[in-house]
């Protein structure tokens, strides 16, 4: 029988969980405003129509990433949960994943989530199954497109007269690491839900038995039970069910990666004394997509609270090619501004108040797959 702690999953996703990532992103700012002289890039810039509506364009690509989320949970919740529901999860899902490292699953947090916005829990561990197999294969099916389109080695030149060798080049050996963990939490997730879901738990349960992971056999067995559950629920799912999830899924990744490709074109068109800027041909804005993409592959085996530090350093020497010289870190601040630290202000902001209204005093029972359904 599956059960929810409230008050330990609460505890694992408090708002001053913000502090640690803030503090690493103030340390990365100060040093890369420091060493490329970011300030006085910053004065550089002259905000003119044109800028503000590219920067305009980059905040609704953001806002087409949360829409595209929240349609998918409509989707996968067949209408039970309503608009300001998934609105909210999405939300806090998001603030979840940006206080914890990428590669860190917050199913029990999610599943959470769901239940006190409505669902069963065996109804959301459904949801939040099929939302991780549906993320993991938008990984595994673009990327080989990416590579077909552009070319590994175009993928990881690093800057236009560099001739590093593809297999020298370290973020060539990052990218392909954290592809292989898509892969293999998509074939397993696949697997368990459309295949066989017994098989599956029995194997997580075998491993968590084997001396030193004994004291995880609980949750590990916690996680089958889900699996089973959720694949009742999903395995008979017509094909218009995935085909406009996954359409939900790709419209949000895409919106996602499509913020940088207007940022660069604000900074750009915002430059003081550049008469006649360089627009960019649609060959290069692909590449920059693709370049979001492999980065976010990379973002898997990172350790830190949702990449911070390491990402904006990657961004800096991975994306420098499409970014006028002497702005790189001005770019990759602002490219944090508008792609991280939202999520972690309006989660800890909106997470006190939903807490309050979710529980009222009752954070500390747990719930168990057996109860009914929350009005």
């Amino acid at each position: 029988m599956t059960k929810l702690n409230p008050s330990k999953i609460v505890h694992s996703v408090h708002p001053g969980k913000i502090i640690l990532p803030l503090l690493i992103g103030i340390g990365v700012a100060i040093y890369i405003f420091t060493k490329e002289g970011s300030l006085k890039a910053l004065s550089s810039i002259q905000f003119s129509p044109v800028v503000v509506i590219f920067l305009f364009m980059a905040a609704m690509m953001i806002v087409t990433r949360i829409t595209g989320y929240v349609i998918r949970l409509r989707v996968l919740s067949e209408g039970k949960l309503s608009v300001l529901s998934c609105v909210r999860i999405v939300l806090l899902w998001e603030f979840s994943s940006a206080i914890t490292p990428s590669a860190v699953g917050g199913t029990s947090v999610a599943l959470l989530f769901l239940y006190k916005e409505g669902l069963t829990i065996g109804k959301g561990s459904a949801v939040v199954l099929a939302t991780l197999f549906l993320d993991e294969l938008y990984f595994v099916l673009i990327l080989p497109i990416v590579v077909l389109l552009v070319g590994w080695t175009n993928l990881f030149v690093l800057s236009e007269t560099s001739s590093l060798a593809l297999l020298q080049n370290k973020y060539f050996y990052f990218a392909i690491a954290g592809y292989s963990v898509m892969l293999l939490i998509a074939l397993i997730v696949g697997y368990g839900l459309f295949l066989n879901p017994q098989a599956l738990k029995k194997f997580v349960v075998f491993i968590f038995s084997l001396p030193g992971l004994r004291k995880w056999k609980q949750g590990a067995i916690d996680q089958g039970n889900e699996i089973v559950k959720a694949s009742k629920h999903l395995s008979n799912k017509p094909f218009k069910f995935w085909l406009k999830s996954f359409g939900a899924t790709c419209l949000s990744w895409t919106a996602h990666y499509c913020v940088v490709n207007f940022l660069v074109l604000a900074l750009i068109y915002g430059i003081k004394g550049n008469a006649e800027p360089h627009l960019l041909s649609i060959v290069e804005h692909f590449n920059i997509y693709a370049r979001q993409l492999v980065l976010w592959i990379m973002m898997m085996v990172m350790p830190t609270p949702g990449g911070t530090g390491i990402s904006e350093m990657i961004f800096m020497e991975y994306m420098k090619i499409f970014i006028p010289d002497g702005f790189v870190s001005l770019m990759t601040v602002i490219w944090r501004l508008f792609s991280y630290y939202p999520y972690l202000f309006i989660g800890a902001v909106i997470l006190p108040g939903w807490i309050k209204a979710s529980f009222m005093g009752h954070s500390h029972e747990e719930i168990s797959d057996d109860e009914e359904e929350p009005a």
